[in-house]
């Protein structure tokens, strides 16, 4: 049974993920408005702008789904409120620090902060690389303490091939492994991993930063591993979603629930080996990587879609079709988040393709399939999370006007958006241009088209803000007695 601590806990993360949430977006509105020439920036605002859009999207997701996976947790196994706590104020001090480098400091060099730009920051204060790298490492310590906390609670009940559920390679196994611990614990481990890099590029950078030039990076090194850091974590927050799914999708339909089998096994442990050695494909156009290092990053692309999209979906459809369940905007938000997701992931496989990658390299298709998957994919799977957190006392959720409304508004809002930026990646406008030139005559049409829907999609996200928010506000101030 869940405490009252970890519910306050749980309803702090999803206000604090969502005001930041509106903010971001509004940040992303207002770039694309300047890209529209709706209206201007100066170019280190854009840039600043995008960096702090970037970062913020990044952590916030990824911490919605440590909350909601820190949160169902409790069903198998004691979790620590102290880490959780921990994590939490942490995140808040990240968040802050990094928000004053880039308004105040003016660092400007994108949230992957890609060597040597941050070094090279000519526009930001002295003091405001450091002081990101700084906030980087608040943040990363904070996340990793939380993960090995998770990973060392689920280790005190199941052994670690039981966490990746080898038993169930065989016919009637002994140890029945939940899917949601099996998900959680491939994500984990990946998590991990993903935060360990960041923190030696981390260390990397102070070592060049405060040698007077005595010491300079190798560049490929760095670059490679951002990318292992920054492409791995994107894409494990949208697992840590998909956790959540197998774990509560069946209960809020009615239906019974999910139980692994060899297949979803199997999946999930390839899973682990090819979204360790995806990141590659980031770095096609870096001819000094070692070639096999390039066909593994297309490889692994290509892979990685089969076993978890193929069997997650393959499940939502037998759970959904032909089949009466009780729909509600939970499993709603999670079925249009796996369609919205498995489009993103289509998005990301024809670009991580080597003959196609050559055209769609840093254009507005990179964009595009991304906030495919996150916008309409992990952010659903998150909302309805916290939708569900924030009802668990309604016995009966009922799909009202005012939901459908709501949706309508989501989904046009979402795909006008999207479709602007897939319509400029296939006509190769550039990405992250805070002005576009002359010449790229759809690009500027195209922004202004992007940010319009843009603002409805923020309008269904404040209309969600206001239902969650209130019931969130009640637990935080609700007494045991």
């Amino acid at each position: 049974m869940e405490s009252l601590n970890l519910k306050k806990i749980t309803s702090l993360w999803i206000i604090t993920i969502l005001v930041l949430f509106v903010v971001a977006i509004v940040l992303g509105i207002v770039m694309r408005l300047n890209q529209g020439e709706v209206i201007k920036l100066e170019p280190l605002a854009f840039y600043t702008n995008m960096t702090t859009h970037g970062i913020t999207m990044i952590g916030i997701w990824f911490v919605a789904g440590m909350v909601s996976v820190n949160y169902l947790m409790e069903r198998y196994v004691k979790t620590s409120y102290s880490i959780n706590l921990f994590a939490f104020v942490l995140t808040v001090i990240g968040v802050v620090i990094l928000w004053t480098c880039t308004y105040i400091g003016n660092f400007s060099s994108g949230w992957t902060f890609l060597y040597p730009l941050p070094l090279k920051d000519s526009g930001s204060a002295p003091w405001a690389t450091p002081m990101y790298l700084v906030a980087l490492t608040i943040l990363g310590i904070a996340w990793l303490v939380w993960s090995v906390s998770l990973m060392a609670q689920v280790l005190k009940k199941y052994s670690f091939s039981q966490l990746l559920a080898w038993q169930h390679l065989k016919s009637n196994p002994k140890v029945e492994t939940p899917p949601f611990i099996l998900i959680s614990t491939v994500t984990l481990i990946g998590v991990i991993a993903s935060l360990i890099a960041a923190v030696i590029v981390i260390v990397l950078y102070f070592a060049e930063y405060f040698s007077n030039g005595n010491f300079v990076n190798d560049a490929l090194l760095m670059k490679n591993l951002t990318y292992f850091f920054g492409h791995t974590i994107a894409n494990e927050m949208l697992y840590l979603g998909v956790a959540v799914i197998y774990e509560i999708f069946a209960e809020v339909s009615g239906r019974p629930k999910w139980k692994t089998t060899w297949y979803v096994a199997l999946a999930w442990n390839c899973s682990l080996v090819f979204i360790l050695t995806a990141f590659f494909h980031h770095l096609y156009m870096d001819f000094v990587q070692p070639e096999g290092l390039q066909i593994i990053g297309q490889l692994a692309s290509y892979l990685a879609s089969i076993p978890a999209v193929g069997v997650t979906v393959f499940t939502i459809i037998l759970a959904v079709y032909r089949v009466r369940i009780k729909w509600s905007i939970v499993n709603l938000l999670f079925f249009i988040g796996v369609i919205g997701w498995v489009i993103g992931g289509l998005g990301a496989v024809i670009d991580a393709t080597i003959s196609n990658n050559v055209v769609l390299h840093n254009t507005l298709w990179v964009p595009a399939h991304f906030h495919t998957y996150n916008a309409m994919g992990n952010v659903l799977f998150s909302l309805a999370f916290f939708y569900w957190f924030s009802t668990q006392h309604i016995k009966i959720l009922v799909i009202s006007n005012q939901t459908l409304y709501t949706m309508g508004l989501l989904l046009i809002g979402g795909i006008g958006f999207l479709i602007a930026f897939y319509m400029g990646g296939a006509d190769s406008v550039p990405r992250r241009y805070s002005t576009y030139p002359s010449g790229l005559a759809s690009a500027s049409y195209l922004a202004k088209i992007g940010a319009s829907f843009a603002m409805l999609y923020l309008g269904a996200v404040l209309i969600f803000f206001y239902n969650i928010s209130k019931r969130c506000f009640g637990i935080l101030y609700s007494s045991p007695y």
